[in-house]
């Protein structure tokens, strides 16, 4: 078997791989368990999200953003995308990775290359946040320097028991954890 190849989306079918990630990640979402429902109801509304789905490219455009795609041998396994929330600030958003993708690394990869587009964009700071319920996703970005701290932005109330919130500060990160 190939290795997972991790780079950025340049084309229309690249965007496209990516929405139907995206549309698969708030399935996994929806369909977890009653908490992680209710964060899809509040948040990701199926016409909200189709909208969102609809201006992706835009939402995360370079030079201040970007859309990563995971694949092996052509086949979309995973994805991630940053944008900037101020001028020194970015957030991490939507890193998904499928079943046939969890356990290889690829989430760790995809987030890896976020917190280095960003450093190399010139950010300070990189948040994003997961729902408490998923630890592996919470071992990844601990692991990777993050550290938990309060919403970053206006939250309904329900979400402090939700949701963990995460930053990372760029200039104590290291440059590519995963050639350490």
């Amino acid at each position: 078997m190939s290795e997972i190849a991790i780079r950025p989306v340049t084309t229309a079918a690249d965007l496209a791989a990516v929405v139907d990630l995206c549309w698969a990640y708030r399935d996994f979402l929806y369909n977890f368990g009653p908490t992680e429902q209710r964060i899809v109801e509040t948040f990701y509304p199926e016409e909200k999200y189709s909208a969102l789905m609809g201006r992706l490219a835009e939402e995360h455009a370079r030079p201040r953003g970007i859309i990563l795609l995971a694949e092996r041998d052509g086949e979309p396994l995973g994805c991630g995308m940053s944008h900037a929330l101020s001028d020194t600030e970015s957030e991490i958003k939507r890193v998904f990775v499928t079943d046939a993708a969890r356990g290889t690394g690829a989430g760790r990869a995809i987030c890896q290359r976020l917190v280095d587009q960003a450093r190399a964009d010139g950010f300070e700071k990189v948040y994003l946040d997961t729902s408490i319920a998923f630890a592996p996703a919470r071992a990844l970005y601990a692991s990777l320097g993050f550290v938990e701290r309060g919403p970053y932005q206006p939250m309904p109330d329900f979400t402090r028991e939700a949701i963990c919130f995460y930053e990372l500060p760029l200039s104590d990160a290291p440059a590519n954890a995963l050639s350490t």
